[in-house]
C-alpha cells in the first residue's frame, strides 16, 4: 500500500513540470487565421510536436506542427518536407511571438494534411 502511494505521489509531482513545458493552444489567436506560402529552411519531426522553419517574402516563421505520430498516421512522412521545398500552411499566429504560427494544415506537393 505504501509503495502504491509513493508511486502516485511521484507521478503527481512530475505532472506540473510536464504541463509547464508545453505551451497551451490559448496562446494562439484563432480569430486571425493566416495562410503562408514559403520555402522550407528546416524541419524537425520531434516530440511533443514538429517544427517547420518557413521563409516567406515577409519574414521567417517558426511553424508548430502536429506530433510526429499524427503526421505520419495521416500520410505526411518527414522525408516529404525537405529544405528548399515550397509548402503552404494555414494556421493561427501566436499572440506574443510575431514569428510563430500553429499550423492547422500543411500542403506539400499538392496534398493537404490536416494537423489538428
Amino acid at each position: 500500500m505504501h509503495r502504491r502511494l509513493l508511486l502516485l505521489a511521484l507521478g503527481a509531482a512530475a505532472l506540473p513540470g510536464t504541463a509547464r513545458a508545453h505551451h497551451g493552444w490559448g496562446s494562439y489567436d484563432s480569430d486571425r487565421p493566416l495562410t503562408l506560402t514559403g520555402t522550407v529552411e528546416r524541419v524537425s519531426f520531434e516530440n511533443p510536436h514538429g517544427i517547420l522553419i518557413l521563409k516567406t517574402p515577409e519574414k521567417v516563421w517558426e511553424v508548430v506542427l502536429a506530433p510526429p505520430f499524427r503526421m505520419i498516421n495521416r500520410g505526411l512522412q518527414e522525408e516529404m518536407i525537405r529544405p528548399g521545398a515550397v509548402v503552404e500552411v494555414m494556421g493561427y499566429p501566436h499572440r506574443s511571438r510575431a514569428i510563430e504560427l500553429r499550423a492547422e494544415w500543411i500542403k506539400v506537393n499538392g496534398a493537404i494534411t490536416q494537423l489538428r
